[in-house]
């Protein structure tokens, strides 16, 4: 495998302050780790900040380092973590196979919310916004028996999900943007708010095809749930949760049927793939993702403006970061929420 892009600082660890919740302001820290295809970088902290009113077109959440520093959760935020003493001193590496490490996610959409909030791949810095159809802002529909998402959702940062690439098993491009996660913990106290990045265990992945497009998704355990322990492999989901995988590919395949789409299809008969070949795909995404930001491939409409990429064309200032933000409306207060999004669908 070719070297992957070089990094201006070595290592990388995330603090963030929450925006949505009492969790406001609960501390989430992480940490690089180095496993041979991946750079390691320098330790710093981050922060998120709100612009504009939620539940509204205008809302935005943008990233920045404690140094008050804008960055982009897309290009910015490693892929690997390792956990930190409380100090926020690393702890000691261990030797790990590339299956054992953690990996960043930065959570969109908290469990049970209905609003569809995703990293902007099309706007400088990609802000977490709301996504719009039709001019209105988007909400997932509650199909029952669920309530809105049924896990903390997201992505993983520096991957991308390439539409010139074509997939060997599903014959699908892919769908233009970060490879999604599902993370399974179940602790009431571990639900998320959008910006916050949590470092994951791996544990398999499902191939959604959305629309004729790859739509992977990679299933996942918060480390500091208490299940992680005994949760390693997507056949420990299986035995241990009898249901959840299954609930799962029903949620994907329905979830648009409200909207008026037709239901999604999987590849490998809709079966979860195990850690390992979880873990090549997000080698695969992450490798796109590097030849996106090294503008060696065509980025369309994909804003790959950073920090931190050295070898990059799209690395700009700290100055220029800040303008991004200061253009954006000021935080305001958040506007209703209709009803009809507390709805149950049957399908």
């Amino acid at each position: 495998m070719r070297p992957l892009l070089l990094r201006c600082s070595l290592g990388y660890s995330t603090t963030v302050f929450g925006s949505f919740s009492a969790s406001r302001n609960k501390l989430v820290t992480q940490a690089a780790a180095l496993p041979h295809w991946f750079y390691f970088r320098n330790t710093m902290h981050y922060q998120t900040e709100e612009r504009g009113c939620p539940n509204s077109t205008d809302y935005r959440i943008y990233f920045k380092t404690s140094e008050g520093k804008y960055i982009s959760p897309f290009h910015d935020i490693s892929l690997i973590a390792e956990t930190e003493q409380d100090n926020h001193v690393p702890t000691k590496k261990s030797k790990k196979n590339e299956s054992e490490v953690l990996y960043n996610m930065v959570v969109e959409v908290p469990r049970w919310s209905n609003a569809k909030m995703e990293i902007a791949t099309k706007e400088p810095l990609n802000p977490i916004k709301q996504d719009i159809k039709k001019g209105k802002l988007r909400y997932v529909a509650n199909i029952f028996p669920h309530k809105g998402y049924i896990w903390n959702y997201g992505a993983l940062p520096q991957t991308w999900e390439d539409p010139e690439h074509t997939d060997k098993e599903t014959k699908c491009c892919g769908d233009n943007d970060p490879i999604d996660v599902c993370e399974i913990g179940t602790q009431v106290r571990l639900v998320c708010f959008p910006g916050q990045v949590i470092q994951v265990k791996v544990l398999g992945i499902l191939a959604m095809i959305d629309e004729g497009e790859m739509d992977w998704k990679v299933i996942a355990i918060n480390a500091k749930d208490p299940d992680a322990k005994n949760l390693n492999s997507i056949e420990d989901v299986c035995k241990s949760r009898p249901g959840h995988l299954e609930a799962t590919v029903d949620w994907f395949r329905k979830y648009k049927v409200p909207d008026g789409k037709p239901e999604n299809q999987f590849g490998f008969n809709g079966q979860f793939k195990d850690k390992d070949f979880a873990v090549e795909i997000i080698k695969s995404t992450h490798e796109h993702w590097r030849a996106l930001v090294q503008k060696q491939t065509n980025s369309g409409e994909i804003e790959c403006k950073n920090i931190s990429c050295c070898e990059s064309p799209f690395k700009c200032s700290a100055d220029e970061a800040r303008d991004v933000v200061k253009s954006a409306p000021a935080f305001d207060s958040a506007h209703p929420v209709s009803q009809d999004v507390d709805k149950w669908h049957f399908v």
